[in-house]
């Protein structure tokens, strides 16, 4: 029986609306049954004790027509998993976490305002993340960087949040480039509203996502689960400067918790908004970046010249097949990773996993080191 990719967007958007995110018991259940009938069942209230306790609540509140129009209101789309658009590879490690207190699970589905789409805006993505109150050297840093990055041809991923968010989406958008703003409140809400005019900016020339309902508002509640989408869909995640307890080293230890590469920017010593960065290096759970080379080294594909890419150029990695090729990317350049890290950010099982990287060692991509694998560069 074919179903009609109208009614599963329907199906997505209603339970959306229904659940609080990240909702695993009727993830498990859309899984199983599709979210056609899925939606149904939770309509009628015919679902397991589990799936119940998510959706009870709001399970009469069907407002997909109204959210559909508040969306078109602003410009904005539903994108979901059956879309070509849907980016799978970058969500996969959310797909395979089970870190409750990192509120990871996937997203039924999310909310897009703007006109590139979704797969492409993230194929070489790099997240930049940091205190609200930043200092001048703080956002001067994070400015440098989204100009940087975007130059090098990566989308900048971050919150709209005052601070170093909102400096790192503005270096994007002055060289042009695209860049992702990930909200904790629906698309047609600019939040804060003091980055209202940055938000409509990045609408126009990159994405503003969300995977709570139009309308909905800021919740404390829904940073936190937001901040795993911009921990996940960067292949890295910048921390530029934070406390001690923020949401910047959240998101930190949850992007380290998804296979991400952690990065951190050191500062002065009696700064601090700097003093989370320094802890994140202390403990070894971040690498030190002062450069946008450096960060696109840590994070990027091995050539990360756009006018290389333009220009057709051969990559060394181009004889690598698929799972060696997405071995290699999971792997960090100075920080090593065990074949379950490994696993784990790229998807491949792990007992393939223990034969590709030796294969990866014996032709020069990858490196065995005492805290486990390192990505290496083939001499010639």
């Amino acid at each position: 029986m074919t179903v009609d990719l109208t009614d599963v967007r329907n199906a997505r958007a209603y339970l959306m609306r229904v659940v609080e995110p990240p909702a695993p018991a009727l993830a498990a259940l859309v899984d199983k049954l599709g979210p056609v009938e899925a939606a149904d069942r939770v309509r009628s209230g015919h679902v397991p004790d589990c799936v119940d306790a998510e959706t009870s609540a709001r399970r009469e509140q069907d407002l997909v027509a109204n959210d559909f129009a508040l969306a078109e209101g602003v410009g904005a789309r539903l994108v979901i998993p059956e879309d070509p658009e849907w980016p799978a590879w970058p969500l996969l490690p959310l797909a395979q976490a089970t870190l409750e207190r990192h509120r990871c699970g996937l997203p039924l589905g999310l909310w897009a305002r703007g006109p590139v789409p979704l797969n492409e805006a993230l194929d070489r993505a790099v997240s930049v993340v940091g205190a609200r109150a930043a200092t001048g050297y703080g956002a001067e840093i994070a400015a440098e960087f989204g100009h940087g990055l975007a130059n090098a041809g990566m989308t900048v991923v971050s919150g709209a949040a005052n601070g170093i968010d909102g400096a790192a989406h503005r270096g994007a958008l002055a060289a042009r480039g695209p860049t992702v703003a990930v909200l904790a409140c629906g698309v047609t809400i600019n939040y804060p509203a003091s980055n209202s005019s940055l938000i409509d900016a990045i609408a126009e020339r990159g994405l503003v996502l969300s995977e709570y309902a139009p309308g909905v508002p800021p919740g404390r509640h829904r940073f936190l689960v937001r901040n795993r989408l911009i921990a996940c869909l960067g292949a890295g995640t910048v921390v530029v400067e934070a406390n001690l307890r923020s949401g910047a080293r959240n998101t930190a230890a949850t992007a380290a918790a998804l296979g991400r590469v952690v990065l951190a920017v050191p500062g002065p010593i009696t700064s601090a908004m700097s003093a989370g960065c320094h802890e994140l290096l202390r403990t070894g759970q971040a690498v030190a970046v002062t450069s946008v080379k450096e960060i696109v080294d840590s994070c990027g594909p091995l050539d990360a010249s756009p006018d290389d890419r333009d220009r057709g150029e051969a990559r060394v990695t181009d004889a690598l097949a698929p799972e060696a090729l997405r071995a290699f990317e999971a792997l960090s350049i100075r920080t090593g990773r065990s074949p379950e890290h490994v696993a784990l950010a790229s998807g491949i099982p792990l007992p393939r996993i223990r034969s590709l990287l030796p294969e990866l060692e014996l032709t020069g991509f990858a490196a065995r080191v005492e805290s486990g694998w390192v990505r290496a560069v083939p001499a010639g």
